[in-house]
């Protein structure tokens, strides 16, 4: 088992994320800020700026002209997509890749920018902010990866223990660790200081009826169960998690307003799937 103790140890243990990056991430619903400038100052962190051009020329971004900085990135894929591609390239920065049996980054990823996607969907629909909707969505599971980083061994006995029963992540994870990456993932959101409506959607995704969680951690937990009915992945899912019925009753969709999002969300993954070697 792994105590919360242990976790808070870890997190401390990771470094910060960039000032820019948080500036980028506080940023997302404000109208005052500007986004170029902001962009300019990513140039300044070599690391990040080559992070960032190598994930916007992978499969995943494809354009018909090779990338070659930042700005060229805003131009051709627009400034929501780039700053998405910080954010991942900032965040992968500070967790090591394949140490751990069975888990798959690759994986990890599509995941996470489909609930992205289907949070930013969901979002618009109900006239909520779908910058901040997008980034909780990418960001939703990044307790996976601190006990990925730190506990690989461990991780691998969850991942076990969930393929052989068949189990959702969570209950896989409380079986083996004695907590789950949710709980993790506030953790990390509180010791790299994100906003509260973004920090209580990562910890509040798989039991959003909570009480003080906002509305952020419905729309993410809608998300989050309707991206594992779709499976984006290489990997197949068969522990989709249960969407609460408070939850879906809240964003009041009805099954024509079901299906527009299915069929949105379906043209989405088509278009990932053909840029994507799944």
């Amino acid at each position: 088992m792994i105590s919360m103790r242990q976790i808070t140890d870890d997190v401390n243990d990771l470094p910060s994320l960039p000032a820019v990056v948080m500036e980028l991430l506080n940023s997302v619903d404000r109208d005052d800020v500007d986004i170029h400038a902001l962009a300019q100052q990513v140039t300044h962190d070599l690391a990040l700026t080559a992070k960032t051009l190598r994930i916007a020329n992978s499969a995943y971004y494809t354009t018909l002209v090779k990338v070659t900085t930042i700005q060229q990135a805003i131009s051709l894929l627009g400034m929501t997509t780039v700053r998405q591609i910080i954010l991942t390239a900032a965040v992968t920065g500070c967790f090591p890749d394949n140490n751990c049996p069975g888990f798959s980054h690759k994986d990890f990823w599509q995941h996470a920018n489909a609930v992205a996607i289907i949070a930013r969907i969901l979002a618009r629909r109900l006239n909520f902010s779908q910058d901040i909707a997008f980034t909780a969505g990418l960001l939703h599971d990044i307790g996976t990866l601190v006990l990925v980083a730190y506990h690989p061994e461990r991780y691998a006995a969850v991942i076990a223990w969930q393929n052989e029963h068949q189990s959702t992540q969570p209950e896989a994870e409380k079986e083996v660790l004695g907590l789950d990456h949710a709980a993790v993932g506030h953790a990390l959101a509180e010791c790299w200081n994100f906003s509260d409506a973004i920090k209580n959607a990562i910890g509040g995704h798989h039991q959003p009826d909570r009480p003080g969680l906002g509305f952020l951690a419905t729309i993410i937990h809608v998300a989050n169960g309707i991206a594992h009915v779709l499976n984006v992945t290489a990997t197949p899912d068969h522990s989709t998690p249960e969407i609460s019925a408070l939850s879906w009753e809240s964003l009041g969709l009805d099954q024509n307003g079901l299906d527009q999002v299915l069929e949105e969300a379906a043209r989405e993954f088509s278009k990932l799937r053909q840029q994507v070697d799944l």
